[in-house]
């Protein structure tokens, strides 16, 4: 049964189409038409008709006329003549005008018609397959556009900072003037750091499959909890862990961590300056095999305009912490490989909470 095979059958002959019909109905989803205008008007009522059998005498146009101008139109499906008067004029005409993929002389045989079908779908399904890896392409490209003025721009302003540190301190004889100067090379030399971070995130994406393993959410929740012990003691975040796994859980860990980072990171970048009970909270619940993980805080917020382009290469809603836009871009890539999705909800001044469903594999 190949129901969600859609057919589109043309002939002004009345027994021809309750013959076709009759014939194929339960093999393919079977629409019919007496004439052209009938037919476009089922096409644009079922835009997944993939194959369109047309005879080629008809009282209003000529089956290659009609072909041939539908096409702008409807370019995907593959199109049959149906024809009993096939000479080298209309074979020509067919191919280079019509773009016909196949003739089929009246009358048909029914195994003629599956065969044609058969190698028609075929087609149609490799066409299809192409169209997505010329997207998938084009997106590549405008990536890669986008990547190589973000390389040139955000590499060269931190690199710009450590060599004007360095030639100013080659002419200062005061320490004190020398360790300003080694202070703003630190800052510089740490967005570096964070960027180098960030391309590294970029190509694990990238890479073919996944690394499975058992994650063990207490002892990953513990290392992270060490890491980012910097900002609670200097900051005064507090940073509140919850793990509630009672079942076993299979993941790529190295792309788990990444989204956790990137998440908490953020979380604890964008605080709000001077507010008091500043808080981090992250909490994990594993079950169903599911895991689904929750990144809070009561930070600056992201204002409405901008939820739905936070995940955009290269996007940042804010100024207030350095950033170079891959963050929450690498986030939602490792989703896509992980199979898991990302809902956001924020209010500007009062906070935003991250949640992020996993599937166990």
């Amino acid at each position: 049964m190949q129901r969600e095979l859609e057919i589109l059958y043309i002939d002004d002959e009345v027994n021809n189409l309750v013959s076709f019909k009759a014939n194929f109905r339960y093999d393919y989803a079977i629409h019919t038409a007496s004439n052209t205008s009938e037919a476009e008007t089922i096409l644009h009522a079922h835009p997944d008709i993939r194959i369109i059998f047309c005879d080629q005498r008809m009282p209003d146009e000529m089956g290659i006329d009609f072909l041939h101008r539908i096409k702008k139109d409807f370019p995907k499906p593959i199109r049959i003549l149906l024809t009993a008067y096939a000479n080298m004029e209309t074979v020509i005409d067919a191919v280079n005008k019509g773009h016909i993929f196949r003739f089929v002389r009246k009358p048909w045989m029914n195994e003629e018609i599956v065969s044609a079908i058969e190698e028609a779908n075929k087609f149609y399904v490799a066409n299809s397959m192409l169209e997505v890896k010329n997207q998938e392409l084009q997106k590549a490209y405008d990536e890669l556009d986008k990547f190589a003025y973000s390389v040139s721009h955000d590499l060269r302003d931190p690199l710009t900072g450590v060599l004007s540190a360095v030639k100013l301190g080659l002419e200062f004889d005061s320490i004190d003037r020398i360790h300003e100067l080694l202070s703003l090379m630190d800052s510089s030399l740490v967005s570096l750091d964070a960027y180098i971070d960030s391309l590294r995130d970029y190509y694990l994406l990238r890479r073919g499959e996944l690394m499975l393993s058992t994650i063990n959410f207490e002892e990953l929740f513990g290392n992270i909890r060490q890491f980012y012990s910097r900002y609670t003691q200097n900051k005064d975040v507090a940073f509140e862990i919850s793990v509630d796994q009672k079942e076993i859980f299979s993941g790529d860990k190295a792309l788990v961590e990444l989204i956790l980072h990137n998440l908490l990171s953020n979380a604890f970048k964008y605080q709000r300056k001077g507010q008091e009970n500043q808080y981090v909270k992250l909490s994990v619940s594993v079950s169903e095999r599911k895991a689904k993980i929750m990144v809070s805080d009561n930070g600056i917020g992201i204002s409405p305009e901008y939820v739905e382009d936070i995940f955009k290469l290269f996007f940042r809603a804010s100024d207030q912490a350095k950033g170079m836009g891959f963050g929450l871009y690498n986030v939602q890539n490792a989703l896509l490989k992980l199979q898991g999705k990302i809902e956001v909800q924020s209010q500007p001044n009062q906070g935003t909470t991250f949640t992020v469903v996993i599937p166990s594999k």
